[in-house]
């Protein structure tokens, strides 16, 4: 994985305008060349694209640490098991894990348990995929609120998971 403060996210991210990089050079539009190539634009249009463009610059960075994960050297393999399907036990054991604790989420989410908070907050990280940075951003929190609220329906939900 390359060092995030070399990554064309980190750059356009911690710039003031919008950054791209080029094999020969980087380019950065300013709110001012913004608006001078653009006259019938606002600041707030400059912001909303600057946005846009932090937002596709993570979802790169995203993609592209989850898929380098999986580059794996060739070297070697011919004496690892296989690994492309798993044994037909272990596959009806995770399907089953993973229906126990949709039911256990499920239960937890009727139960009345969660405070509002909590309920929203889990919604957001657990079916829409939010980390807790950006839950805590939404919502005008601190990371540290939104990661602990978050853990503690976790620690319900591993309690719920075990009455079944």
């Amino acid at each position: 994985m390359k060092n995030y403060k070399d990554s064309d996210y980190a750059l356009n991210k911690f710039s003031e305008g919008i950054v791209y990089r080029f094999a020969d050079r980087i380019v950065e539009i300013t709110q001012e060349d913004y608006l001078a190539e653009n006259p019938g634009q606002t600041a707030q249009d400059f912001w909303e694209l600057k946005a846009l463009s932090d937002k596709i610059y993570h979802q790169q960075v995203t993609h592209e640490n989850r898929t380098s994960r999986l580059d794996v050297s060739m070297n070697g393999t011919e004496e690892t098991e296989q690994l492309a399907d798993p044994p037909l036990d272990l596959d009806l054991i995770h399907k089953s894990d993973i229906k126990k604790v949709k039911e256990a989420a499920r239960r937890l989410l009727d139960s009345g348990e969660l405070t509002e908070i909590q309920r929203r907050r889990f919604l957001l990280h657990f079916v829409e995929g939010l980390s807790y940075r950006q839950i805590a951003s939404r919502e005008g929190v601190h990371f540290t609120s939104a990661h602990e609220s978050i853990e503690a329906v976790v620690t319900k939900l591993k309690k719920f998971s075990m009455l079944s």
